[in-house]
């Protein structure tokens, strides 16, 4: 195989310091992954916004600690795997809540005005 001047092999990478830490998942991605899948789970319930919110401020933190960490941390994909989760979850329940409010709208509207009285009262 022949290169130009200049260029690197493809396959090349450079020799590891010894005393370099070896390459580690983050522990914070398999947690938002959790909390995501909570989420997308019970996404048609109040209770699916709770861990969908959690998880998108932890994936906020572990994409800054992996970026801090030089690539020594690991676990991208968990990390965008619970993010598409947590999202679900919130779109879920935006839904359900739309639902919700076009329902009690429609029975609102649905609902006699003003007193009904008997038949024989004046």
């Amino acid at each position: 195989m022949t290169i130009a001047a200049g260029q690197v092999p493809i396959g090349y990478q450079p020799p590891r310091h010894p005393l370099d830490p070896e390459p580690v998942r983050s522990t914070k991605a398999r947690a938002v992954f959790a909390l995501g899948l909570v989420a997308a789970c019970t996404g048609l319930f109040v209770g699916g916004v709770v861990p969908a919110t959690v998880a998108l401020l932890l994936a906020r933190q572990a994409r800054r600690e992996a970026y801090a960490s030089g690539g020594f941390l690991t676990g991208a994909a968990w990390l965008r795997r619970g993010e598409r989760l947590a999202w679900t979850g919130l779109v879920l329940f935006a839904a359900c809540l739309v639902l919700l409010l076009i329902a009690g709208v429609v029975g609102l509207a649905q609902a006699p005005v003003g007193q009904d009285f008997d038949s024989n009262v004046d």
